[in-house]
Parts: C-alpha cells; sequence; structure tokens
C-alpha cells in the first residue's frame, strides 16, 4: 500500500498523509465472524479511571481473528484483504470450502505482505515457506522471516502481529529456536510454537501524519497534559515559579521511574532472552 498525500485546501489537509486503502473491501465483514463492541472510556469495573487518555472514537464491531492456524493442511484461498479498525494490519479472510453443514467455511487472518486475493494458503507441521502460510518454527529455514509468533503451543500467535513487523528464525539449539525480534532483542522459543511466514502487512501505518487533533480523536485517543505544566498536586513535575522542566528524575503521575528507565522484572520468561533488547544501548 502507498501513502496518499494531500493538497491543502483547509488547514486540516495541510500535512496530511494517509494510507492508501483503495485496494482494500469496501464492503461489510463478514458477520459471523463479528461482534459488537462497547466502549470503556478507560474505566474499570467501578467507573475509575485506569487508563488514561482514552475515550470516544468512532464505533467499532469487532473481528475474531485466527491467531492459532491449527486448521492443519487444509487448503484455503483468500477471497478478499479487509480494513479492520482493531488493529494497524490488514486482515485477509480465507476460504476454507464449506464444512459438514454446507456452510462456507471462512476464517480471518493477519494479512502478510505480497499476500494477494486468490492466493492459496496452508497450514501444518511443515509446509513451503511462502507468505501466509504457517508451520512449526522447528520446521523453518534459517533466515525465514515469520510472524504471529506463538509463544505457548497452541495458545495463538503473541509476537509480532502489528503493522509492518517481523520476526526472523536465526537459529537453533537444543530443540529450542532462537529468533530475533524487531527490538533486537534475541530469544528462545520451543520449537513447536506455530509462526505465519513473511511480515505483517501495512507497513506506511508508521509514516502516517494525521495533521489534526480530531483525526486522533476519532481513533479513541485523547490529549494528555504534560506533568510540568500541572500543580504540584497532581503530579511529581508539577508545580515550580515561571516555567520549569520537571527535575532530574522523570516519573509517571504515580511516582514511576519513565522515559527510558527499566522497570520489568521477575518475568517467567525472561530465562529464554539471549540478549537484551537494550544491549545495544550500552555500548
Amino acid at each position: 500500500m502507498a501513502l496518499k498525500q494531500y493538497n491543502p485546501t483547509s488547514p486540516a489537509r495541510r500535512g496530511l498523509i494517509l494510507v492508501d486503502r483503495s485496494a482494500l473491501w469496501k464492503g461489510a465483514p463478514v458477520k459471523s465472524l463479528t461482534e459488537g463492541k462497547r466502549k470503556t472510556g478507560g474505566r474499570n469495573n467501578k467507573g475509575h479511571v485506569t487508563s488514561r487518555g482514552i475515550a470516544g472514537g468512532h464505533k467499532q464491531r469487532y473481528r475474531y481473528v485466527d491467531f492459532k492456524r491449527r486448521r492443519w493442511d487444509v487448503e484455503g484461498t483468500v477471497e478478499r484483504i479487509e480494513y479492520d479498525p482493531n488493529r494497524t494490519a490488514f486482515i485477509a479472510l480465507v476460504n476454507y470450502g464449506t464444512d459438514d453443514a454446507g456452510k462456507a467455511d471462512v476464517a480471518y487472518i493477519i494479512a502478510p505482505q505480497r499476500l494477494g486475493v486468490g492466493d492459496k494458503v496452508i497450514a501444518g507441521k511443515k509446509t513451503d515457506v511462502k507468505p501466509g502460510n504457517a508451520m512449526e518454527l522447528g520446521q523453518m529455514p534459517v533466515g525465514t522471516i515469520v510472524h504471529n509468533v506463538e509463544m505457548k503451543p497452541g495458545k495463538g500467535g503473541q509476537i509480532a502481529r502489528s503493522a509492518g513487523t517481523y520476526v526472523q528464525v536465526v537459529g537453533r539449539d537444543r530443540g529450542m529456536v532462537i529468533v530475533r525480534l524487531n527490538s533486537g532483542e534475541q530469544r528462545y522459543i520451543r520449537g513447536e510454537c506455530m509462526a505465519t511466514v513473511g511480515a505483517v502487512s501495512n507497513p506506511d501505518n508508521a509514516n502516517q501524519n494525521l495533521a489534526k487533533a480530531g483525526r486522533n480523536r476519532w481513533l479513541g485517543r485523547r490529549p494528555l497534559t504534560r506533568g510540568v505544566a500541572k500543580n504540584p498536586v497532581d503530579h511529581p513535575h508539577g508545580g515550580g515559579e515561571g516555567r520549569t522542566s520537571g527535575g532530574r528524575h522523570p516519573v509517571t503521575p504515580w511516582g514511576k521511574p519513565t522515559k527510558g528507565a527499566r522497570t520489568r522484572h521477575n518475568k517467567a520468561t525472561d530465562k529464554m532472552i539471549i540478549r537484551s533488547r537494550h544491549a545495544k544501548k550500552k555500548g
């Protein structure tokens, strides 16, 4: 997909750069694969704001996406590529024929780059290395670019699902597969975990310029006030005479270190990390 630039016919159009989605399906999604979605406004079940900066946004329907790809050795045909408001990547509708009741057996998958309408995709223990095909990581050749990578067999893909992301298989060791993530982190993943060949579609998503605050509000994002612009009662950076920069150690409103300070610790999967994503920053 290419980027669309607009002429400055109004202030909201000046600088506007969006992804050209003219090649995507223009109709409604498959109703049986969707569900109504309620807005939370960032509130929990007690009505308290637990995620700031969330409110409004256009009404959305959730699309059920097949992250597990466990329909093994059944070839499917890509019917269309669709926009999904719930994620930055595009999704592909795959038709696997008809089921026992004679109804069309269809599913949504995350669309990889270079996957088009009419292409065949298949999932299995070992398949051809083609965009959209899914197989076990242990069966993939070293150097393969993959996405939608499982961390536990059968749980469904968790790594590299956002637009333009991918993971590279860089080696094997003791029944485990070594992968390199976009962040530079290298880690072990079990060889029985599934992954899909190719990089995720819509890589130009990061190059968009929304050009006006309202376009962010359509996406359900509210503006966030800087801590240094607040009073001391509202934020650790607040207060001070005149304009102040906020002190030596930047923190969140609740005093947790931020802007690069590491807060991750005691994770069960830390033992699977070979090289931290922070290693390149130490040199």
